[in-house]
């Protein structure tokens, strides 16, 4: 039986010849193929990046709903608490106009003035905690989210106390609030705010 030209590398291999010798190897039935070197196999796909930094992901339609009643909240405060202080100052002149001849006009002109601005620096500090919140949703990780449910369940109190004071437009306020609570406690809200935390 011939083999051919001894040096032919298309002809068979010789006797004695190791087989597979100057071929490429053929990895066994059931073996799982070998990554190059240098280049190890990549990371399982998770949602939302599972803990990788830097994955690419997309905001849950939770959270985006979430941040916008976060925006809406901030500017509803943020002019409720210019418009109190603006509103103090005005109920303070008619407090002086109309009983410029009693003594205690000007106490009561400034006790009136200070509850007001109190009441509005306290509305323009809750706007700007949404303001911030809103904007840092989409790089903030897992404190921004307990921040924004702490602030909610605050919206969500003090909106019952003032629907107990018959103020109907508090239960905007009251779903808004309780909306973001149930937004950001899910667990696509959660994993969106720890993607860029290590996985240990």
């Amino acid at each position: 039986m011939s083999f051919g030209e001894p040096n032919n590398p298309y002809g068979q291999p010789p006797q004695g010849q190791q087989p597979g010798y100057g071929y490429p190897q053929q990895t066994p039935q059931g073996t799982p193929p070998q990554q190059g070197y240098g280049y190890p196999a990549a990371p399982p796909a998770a949602p939302y990046g599972g803990g990788y930094p830097g994955a690419v992901m997309e905001m849950p339609g939770g959270v985006k709903a979430a941040r916008v009643m976060l925006w809406i909240l901030a500017i509803c405060q943020i002019v409720m608490g210019v418009a109190t202080m603006v509103a103090g100052g005005w109920v303070a002149d008619q407090i002086m106009d109309r009983s410029a001849d009693l003594d205690n006009a000007d106490g009561a002109a400034a006790a009136v003035t200070g509850a007001f601005v109190v009441v509005g620096i306290l509305a323009l500090a809750f706007g700007i905690w949404a303001l911030v919140m809103a904007l840092k949703t989409t790089k903030g990780g897992n404190g921004l989210r307990i921040s924004a449910i702490v602030y909610a369940s605050l919206v969500t109190a003090i909106s019952l106390l003032s629907l107990l004071g018959t103020n109907v437009f508090a239960l905007i306020s009251l779903v808004l609030g309780i909306l973001i609570i149930v937004f950001y406690a899910k667990s696509d809200a959660v994993a969106w705010f720890k993607r860029n935390q290590p996985q240990y």
